[in-house]
């Protein structure tokens, strides 16, 4: 991986030993701005209220309420007023957690940093940083800007947060100003290992940093303008329902108008025309869908929650039934994202707890290298009781020297220690030729399955040091190989998947080696199959090469912003793209899917805050549970709005033909509330019970957004001309010829209630969990 820098910032960046002066800074400040990657002093709510205004279901209600209240039915235009409450408070909540995520995101950065000024070390907040800044960054510490790094030994960076890269990340200093072969171009490419990023921890060593991009230029502000800036889009069903609502208020405001002028010309008088295009607007006013639509994806939370599974935006209950494309990352997500030290392989002679014993004197808890952290972890677990020794010297790891020595005493007898890189420690070692080239086909051998090999040699000194690190004649102890282990179930996962046609796509940020064994392993990929690395996937699909998507499995190497162009690839190909992850580096593809999932026991705020549902066991196979639980809930979803439908449309219709027809008007505000509060939910409570059953099928590709094929449509359409005329023939025969209205009215109630339980029983098949 490397980074572009414009020629021209580059050459305006001081010397090597030269910090900026204060006059410098202001400068630099007016020119660049302030080290923030999000943007002070935009009112956020009027932005909420700007997008709430444009919900038409709220006019609607307004509307109808105001004329309620003008004729004075006081208690019926507040309950209309007051049902806008909760769609104002939904918008403000989904408002308040985008916020609250940027803000987690910010959090994250660095707060302070010692910079030099005018010959002076300050330390400053880090968003006065501009670029040219020379800063100092100690170990454990966070880089506060993206800079190149100019001094510094031994330095590794946790870039896991960042780039997915689970092992540390060894940096060099830039000597030099690279070489320009084109000069015309005005960008210059500096490989990654002379970067100090943002957002990252310096592990071991000391380092300068020159700043070179500062706020929103940096590695980490991308990351956080793409969250801001990327949109939820709408799911097929929301705009389905948007358009049917829609549809039907207009159709709404044009019936009561014609039967408003109906009543007048039949002499009613306004009051009578008011009135009654109240009570049909209160008819047909379509809130039933959407808050149908609102319980049942409340239920559909209740239901994942079962399945460990928290869903933080309430619409990717429809979408998780609907997936065929998991973008899984592979560190903390199909690894359980830490090493851990799996294989001992003593040399002969020696036993395994001997190893570990020798090889833990040689690692310090202090660096917080994730080497020393699990070989010292695993050595923890041994039962028996050590003597602690005296440390005389330790002699760090360096990537010249590549090992790390401790020279200690123990019991009187001084003893030097050695772990690192196998092919120097053989050489330093006693053994054969023949013997090391045995000893280097088992390091071959385990590196070729993604694991971290290290040798571990020590010598006996005797009673006194003379000072210096031994180099020669070592004695082999022998090898330690950690790895980032596949999670418990992953594999099972995978094979279900793909049996349901869900495709899964591997996309890390590790070394196409490391990223090829954990495929193999998990049977995503055969002993055949390679790896695409993330420049390249990104250089096809500018090119218009879509055809590389058909047979992806596995993208290595793989930066944020070209995760975030797979997942956008992906979704233009027609796929409902589902992205897991848990690191900083996620959250522009786990907002741009269709479904985010966050990997709850170990992601970060920043992931969770942006990510659509959350597990709350990192169980990869609980995404397989969770698509079975969402596809039956839209199955229910269906039934329920086939149900609304044929109960809706003729209520609708009697409404407006009875006044029409120049009877009196068949329902009252009293009935509509009655229908609509307690007939229409106790109905739907049936459609929220119906159980998952079968195994996972195949689900097509997106298609466009609609309800119901055209064969259910029509036969929607003849069962509400059906209950239209058994409704309009029960008010006739019942109103005459004593001109009963009430009577009338009731029996209408009657059929229609009765047609209610009809199609609750013929679309559920009386089948809850109960029965």
């Amino acid at each position: 991986m490397h980074r572009d820098i414009l020629l021209s910032r580059f050459k305006s960046l001081p010397e090597s030993n030269q910090g900026l002066t204060r006059l410098d800074h202001l400068e630099r400040q007016k020119q660049y701005g302030l080290n923030d990657i999000i943007e002070s002093g935009i009112n956020l709510w009027f932005a909420l209220a700007r997008n709430t205004c444009k919900d038409p279901m709220i006019w609607f209600l307004i509307a109808t309420g105001l004329i309620y209240a003008v004729l004075g039915s006081y208690t019926e235009a507040i309950t209309l007023l007051i049902a806008i409450v909760p769609l104002i408070s939904m918008d403000a909540f989904l408002h308040r957690r985008t916020q609250a995520s940027t803000e987690g995101l910010s959090r994250q950065l660095a707060q302070n940093a010692r910079v030099l000024r005018d010959g002076v070390v300050l330390n400053i907040s880090a968003t006065n940083l501009v670029p040219g800044d020379l800063v100092r960054v100690a170990a454990g510490e966070s880089f506060p800007a993206d800079g190149l790094i100019l001094r510094g030994d031994d330095l590794q960076v946790d870039e896991s947060a960042l780039t997915g890269e689970a092992m540390p990340v060894i940096k060099r200093p830039l000597s030099a100003l690279p070489s320009i072969p084109d000069s015309h171009e005005h960008i210059i490419w500096i490989e990654s290992d002379h970067w100090g990023l943002a957002g990252t921890r310096l592990l071991t060593g000391t380092t300068e940093l020159r700043v070179a991009f500062t706020g929103k230029q940096t590695l980490y502000g991308e990351i956080v303008q793409a969250t801001l800036t990327g949109k939820q889009e709408k799911t097929p069903l929301q705009h389905a329902i948007a358009s049917l609502v829609a549809l039907l208020m207009v159709s709404a405001g044009i019936m009561c108008f014609i039967l408003a002028a109906v009543r007048l010309h039949q002499g009613y008088g306004w009051i009578d025309a008011l009135i009654s295009a109240a009570t049909l607007a209160v008819a047909a006013l379509p809130e039933e869908f959407p808050v149908v639509f609102t319980v049942f994806l409340g239920v559909g939370v209740y239901r994942l929650a079962r399945q460990k599974v928290l869903v933080r935006r309430s619409v990717s209950v429809e979408n998780i039934g609907r997936v065929t494309c998991v973008c899984s990352d592979k560190t903390g997500t199909l690894t359980e994202g830490r090493l851990r030290l799996e294989h001992l392989v003593p040399a002969e002679d020696i036993a395994e707890q001997d190893l570990l014993y020798w090889v833990s004197l040689a690692s310090r808890k202090e660096t917080g290298d994730p080497m020393d952290m699990a070989i010292l972890e695993r050595f923890s677990e041994q039962p028996r009781a050590i003597t602690p020794g005296i440390v005389l010297a330790t002699y760090p790891y360096t990537e010249q020297r590549r090992r790390e020595t401790t020279i200690i005493r123990l019991n009187e007898h001084i003893t030097a220690v050695s772990k690192g890189s196998p092919e120097i420690l053989l050489e330093m070692s006693s053994l054969t030729p023949g013997q090391r080239s045995v000893w280097l086909a088992q390091v071959n051998r385990l590196a070729s399955a993604s694991h971290k090999v290290l040798a571990c040699l020590r010598w006996d000194i005797g009673e006194f040091w003379a000072g210096g690190e031994p180099d020669q004649s070592g004695f082999f102890v022998g090898l330690l190989a950690c790895e980032d282990p596949v999670r418990p179930g992953v594999t099972d996962a995978v094979r279900q998947c793909r049996e349901a046609g869900i495709r899964v796509i591997m996309v890390t940020g590790d070394h196409p080696i490391t990223a090829a064994s954990v495929a193999r392993e998990i049977g995503l990929i055969n002993q055949s199959d390679g790896v695409v690395l993330g420049d390249e996937l990104v250089m096809q699909l500018e090119q218009g090469n879509t055809a590389i998507l058909e047979q992806l499995s596995v993208v290595a190497r793989a930066m944020p912003m070209q995760k975030l162009s797979l997942v956008q690839a992906l979704k233009a190909k027609g796929e409902i793209v589902a992205v897991t992850g848990d690191g900083v580096n996620d959250v522009p593809a786990l907002q741009s899917a269709d479904i985010g999932i966050a990997m709850g026991e170990r992601s970060t705020r920043s992931a969770r805050e942006v990510a659509s549902i959350v597990l709350l066991q990192d169980n990869f196979n609980i995404i397989v549970r969770a698509i079975a639980e969402g596809r039956q809930l839209f199955h229910n979803l269906q039934l329920s709005f086939q149900y609304i439908l044929l109960m809706h449309i003729p209520l609708v219709l009697t409404a407006i033909l009875i006044p029409l027809m120049g009877y009196p008007i068949l329902y009252l505000p009293i009935h509509i509330v009655w229908y609509e509060t307690i007939i229409h939910p106790s109905a739907l409570l049936v459609f929220q019970e119906l159980p998952t059953h079968g195994p996972l099928k195949p689900i097509r590709k997106r298609q466009a957004a609609r309800f119901f094929s055209c064969a259910e449509w029509s036969l929607v359409a003849i069962i509400d001309i059906l209950l239209t005329l058994l409704i309009l023939w029960s008010y006739d025969r019942s109103l005459f010829p004593g001109q009963d209205i009430e009577h009338a009215r009731t029996m209408a109630i009657i059929a229609l209630s009765c047609a209610s339980a009809s199609a609750t029983a013929l679309l559920s098949g009386l089948r809850t969990f109960s029965a």
